[in-house]
């Protein structure tokens, strides 16, 4: 809650979320929807206007000193004149117990520029330094705030494939992110946030299925007539394969294979980012 010289803010509003250890959650949402100040949330550096944050049964605060949690986030937290080496022995420095240095850049993919000052470092390359700093204290729960923004398509698949090396370890891994792709690649369970708001929380697959667009391809014999199909709202026709748009794809299937020479037949929904567009202008009429 941010108070202006006009009105109060609800950054977060009425938010109930539960992530199991070992879950992979993306955050989405469009800008201003509140991600990042959830995310601040669970790390203590702001606190609830109303109700409680619990990390491992702490508050978020005491979980991030205990070393239970790391953070990546979008900018800040690093010293331009200091290498990246220097910048993760100084923080190591923090922590009764922490990762070797050396291993936590080499696990971070930030092992081969170590000796390269923060100044001189790409933004890709900072958010692997981050990346770093956050594994230091070996967390149980790693907080991800756009973790990729500054990378190009190489370094940001590089980035997630160390990503995965870490779930496999048992890492609950909590992000947010504007690359609907990478939810789609990465999450178990996607959190859909608008207007400070949860407007979907489920599997990938059931967000995906707030799309309408659904589509049915299926091979037709060229000597017959198409006949009128139920709820078909375009057609394209690639030789003897037709795509039908529809908004009842079982309903469509079902009519082609009883009443139809139809085979050969595909349903398919629309992707995350039709989905993604959906849920948010359907959360605005609300």
């Amino acid at each position: 809650m941010f108070r202006t010289r006009k009105e109060t803010v609800h950054a977060v509003n009425d938010v109930n979320l539960r992530i199991e250890r070992g879950e992979i959650v993306a955050l989405l949402g469009p800008n201003g929807a509140g991600k990042t100040t959830l995310l601040d949330l669970a790390l203590g550096m702001n606190n609830p206007g109303e109700g409680t944050v619990a990390v491992f049964g702490h508050s978020p605060r005491e979980a991030v000193s205990r070393g239970l949690v790391g953070a990546v986030q979008q900018t800040g937290g690093l010293l331009a004149d200091l290498s990246v080496r220097e910048t993760v022995v100084m923080i190591a420095s923090l922590y009764r117990e922490h990762m070797p240095v050396d291993e936590a850049l080499e696990r971070a993919g930030a092992a081969s520029f170590a000796k390269r000052k923060i100044a001189k470092c790409s933004g890709g390359q900072q958010q692997r330094v981050r990346f770093a700093l956050a594994l230091l204290p070996e967390p149980d729960l790693l907080i991800l705030d756009e973790p990729t923004a500054g990378m190009d398509v190489q370094a940001r698949q590089e980035f997630w494939d160390t990503m995965r090396a870490e779930a496999r370890e048992g890492r609950t891994v909590v992000f947010a992110t504007h690359y609907l792709q990478e939810a789609e690649d990465f999450a178990q369970r996607v959190v859909l946030l608008d207007r400070g708001a949860v407007h979907h929380d489920g599997t990938v697959d059931s967000f995906r299925s707030a799309s309408t667009h659904q589509t049915v391809s299926f091979d037709w014999p060229g000597a017959t007539p198409l006949p009128d199909l139920p709820g078909v709202t375009h057609l394209d026709w690639k030789g003897a394969r037709v795509t039908a748009q529809t908004h009842d794809s079982d309903q469509l299937a079902r009519v082609l294979l009883t009443e139809t020479p139809a085979n050969e037949l595909e349903i398919s929904r629309g992707g995350l980012e039709e989905a993604f567009t959906a849920l948010v202008n359907r959360s605005s009429e609300h």
